[in-house]
């Protein structure tokens, strides 16, 4: 039987959303967690209610734009167990606005937190996937990035087609059977995503969107568990999650 027990799995972007619905799950069915972000009270209020019910999870303070952030993520982990199983790369941000707005500040901390974080989480767990013989890299991503962009969505795009195309290269440069990649993107889903959007008529919309087709956020925490389940020699290697009524 498949099983999550005594996998130790570190979380980026988890005082919400779906990083929060994931730590709760995996924690669930016997995952120890590591919750990260840049809301400490957040954080470790969840993983507070997660002990409350027998789970086991730890925080740590997170920037993912931050290189040492996410090294000593890595560290504390390896440091506290032993080991780190998973990483679930999850932090990002999506302050969309139509190209002709030339909102370059936006589009920086687009690169920075979603493109940028994402390769800090592989250059600060890839050594010690690499040392243990082991290891899994999954990353949420967006079905923004696999095809058609729609409007003011091209740089967000851009970036989650970046870390697409990344998670294949690392996964053709890990064929012998040590790193495993798992890119899942969601559609429509219930989080407090739309609060970056600094454009007023494109949260607005964002908004409504969510609230009538939006599926909940453990419905993405049950593809990462289904993926990081496996046994070693199964790589599951994109997954995407809409809800039914989402073009």
């Amino acid at each position: 039987m498949l099983s999550l027990h005594g996998k130790i799995v570190a979380i980026t972007g988890a005082s919400g959303g779906i990083g929060e619905a994931t730590a709760r799950l995996l924690a669930g069915r016997g995952a120890v967690v590591v919750l990260a972000a840049r809301r400490s009270e957040r954080i470790d209020a969840v993983a507070q209610e997660i002990r409350e019910r027998g789970g086991r999870a730890t925080t740590c303070v997170v920037d993912v734009t931050k290189a040492e952030d996410v090294q000593r993520l890595v560290a504390a982990t390896l440091g506290q167990y032993g080991r780190i199983d998973v990483l679930v790369n999850n932090a990002g941000i999506a302050p969309i606005s139509p190209l002709a707005d030339l909102d370059t500040e936006s589009w920086s901390a687009m690169i920075d937190v979603n493109l940028h974080g994402m390769l800090n989480g592989i250059a600060a767990v890839l050594p010690a996937f690499r040392e243990q013989g082991t290891g899994h890299l999954v990353s949420i991503v967006s079905v923004a990035g696999l095809s058609g962009v729609s409007p003011s969505m091209a740089v967000y795009a851009a970036t989650k087609n970046a870390v697409r195309t990344l998670h294949e290269g690392l996964r053709t440069e890990s064929t012998d059977g040590v790193v495993r990649t798992t890119a899942i993107s969601p559609g429509y889903i219930r989080t407090d995503l739309a609060d970056s959007m600094t454009d007023p008529g494109i949260r607005e919309q964002t908004r409504k969107n969510i609230d009538a087709m939006g599926i909940p956020p453990a419905a993405v925490a049950r593809a990462v568990a289904f993926a990081i389940e496996q046994p070693g020699d199964v790589e599951i290697g994109e997954i995407n999650v809409r809800p039914t009524v989402q073009a």
